[in-house]
């Protein structure tokens, strides 16, 4: 049978990336979804058993956090993207002849406090989902549980965890100072009902959201997410005098320090990876209210 290799190429999909760039106590930060295919001179390993001058696909992945490293400055998705593809075609110029990276930003936008914005305190747009649970019973009662969930949160400082038990067991290390963000999911149960569902729900993500950044200059520091979570829910207990129990759950967004092939790290590059994740959750109550259930 006679058969043709028509035409191939070779990437990497999913190279997910965190960069901060620290002018003074005012931070910009993106997180990038990178994936890159190269055309290259490489019909011989689809063709016979060698690899030579191969650009692997793990070293696709490093340059995308090398070259991110680059940038002193903010940079826009296009202009990352035409460097690194630059970067392949340069870097590899007996192999490589046509480069193609796609690169997704995803939707963080500095926080806005009343036209202030936050100095490192960062919320995912167009994420967070309103939710409602009612149940009612042929006795005429009524219960009446509101909620968001994908509510995307981050902080590029202002955030640390030390002081937790290190065994032979543990590789993570102390840090003072790291990026926090989380994917809230948060339900309440009214005790009695507000003046006004829209505006109570308002006050409680304003309460969840004020606990999480602190104001918009300088923050509030984090020791651990354990410890953000039962403020915000004391906050929303604060906010709304009908709310009786607060359910938060946090799981971590991990952005995880890199340092890039040929330098090292700055508070700058980070691998973005959701999984695996810890996962904090609890419910906070006003006085002797039962506390109730993630529906």
């Amino acid at each position: 049978m006679s058969a043709t290799l028509a035409s191939h190429q070779h990437g990497k999909s999913h190279v997910r990336l965190g960069r901060v760039w620290r002018t003074g106590d005012v931070h910009h930060f993106v997180e990038l979804r990178v994936h890159t295919m190269l055309e290259s001179d490489m019909a011989h390993a689809f063709l016979t058993d060698s690899n030579a001058g191969m650009t692997a696909t793990d070293t696709q992945k490093n340059c995308v956090y090398y070259v991110a490293k680059q940038f002193t400055s903010p940079c826009s998705p296009e202009e990352f993207g035409l460097a690194l593809a630059q970067h392949f075609v340069r870097e590899y110029p007996q192999t490589v002849w046509k480069a193609k990276v796609a690169v997704e930003m995803m939707p963080w936008r500095r926080l806005d406090v009343g036209g202030q914005l936050h100095d490192h305190g960062f919320m995912m747009q167009g994420s967070e989902i309103r939710t409602a649970y009612v149940t009612f019973d042929s006795k005429g009662k009524a219960e009446i549980t509101a909620g968001l969930k994908d509510l995307k949160v981050l902080k590029t400082t202002q955030s640390g965890y030390s002081g937790f038990l290190h065994d032979k067991y543990t590789t993570l290390p102390d840090v003072g100072d790291r990026i926090v963000a989380t994917s809230v999911t948060a339900t309440w149960r009214y005790s009695q009902p507000p003046a006004s569902y829209d505006a109570a729900y308002g006050a409680v993500k304003a309460a969840l959201c004020s606990a999480f950044y602190g104001p918009p200059k300088g923050g509030v520091f984090s020791p651990s997410v354990q410890f953000t979570l039962y403020r915000m829910g004391q906050a929303a207990l604060a906010r709304v005098p009908q709310v009786e129990s607060v359910f938060l759950n946090m799981p971590n967004l991990h952005f995880i320090p890199c340092a890039p092939v040929t330098s090292s790290f700055d508070n700058d590059v980070y691998l973005a990876t959701s999984e695996p994740h810890g996962n904090i959750e609890a419910v906070v109550t006003r006085g002797t209210a039962a506390p109730h259930c993630r529906l």
